[in-house]
């Protein structure tokens, strides 16, 4: 079974977030830990994840928020060639981030380099930190499939995601090699 590795985003996961549920219930999934989630710094952050990848190759990487645009970031790195999967959910845009969040992260322009590892980002047209126009933008760049839930908001506790079945379905995909968009929507 592959590994899954959990990127939160700004201020990490709590207990009732999708992520953490999926830590909790999955012994092959942990948390990529950083030292300040409430001032992440890029270079320390995808340190972490690096030494996460070299320990667990061929690992399913499922990024929120800040974490998504953190595994984007890997694209110009050489542990990318460890990465088995990546989810993406709910992408930020750094401008918005710095914008609602003023001098809280040190994470540089948004990561615009075609990913060199299957991925699928899964965006909502009510996101407060992605219009979903730069959602598709960023998704055609990284060369990602997208799934567009709509009304979702930034897909977390508030906008009513907990456990969140389809995501469990999207990772499956990703980690039997398959990373289809159609996942969700078969």
């Amino acid at each position: 079974m592959n590994t899954t590795l959990i990127v939160p985003g700004l201020n990490g996961s709590g207990s009732e977030h999708w992520q953490q549920i999926w830590v909790a219930e999955n012994p092959d999934a942990h948390v990529v830990n950083q030292h300040d989630w409430q001032h992440p710094d890029l270079e320390e952050w995808i340190g972490a994840l690096e030494y996460e990848l070299l320990a667990h190759p061929g690992a399913i990487v499922v990024g929120h928020s800040l974490g998504a645009l953190l595994v984007a970031h890997l694209a110009r790195r050489p542990a990318a060639g460890h990465v088995g999967g990546a989810l993406l959910v709910a992408p930020c845009d750094i401008r918005a981030v710095e914008r609602l969040h003023p001098e809280t992260v040190r994470f540089g322009s948004n990561p615009l380099r075609p990913l060199p590892f299957p991925s699928v980002t899964v965006v909502s047209g009510t996101d407060p930190y992605l219009t979903i126009e730069n959602a598709r933008r960023f998704a055609a760049i990284w060369g990602s499939g997208l799934i567009e839930l709509g009304d979702a908001g930034h897909i977390n506790p508030a906008s009513g995601y907990g456990r969140w079945e389809e995501g469990y379905v999207l990772a499956a995909s990703l980690a039997a090699g398959t990373g289809s968009v159609q996942a969700l929507r078969a």
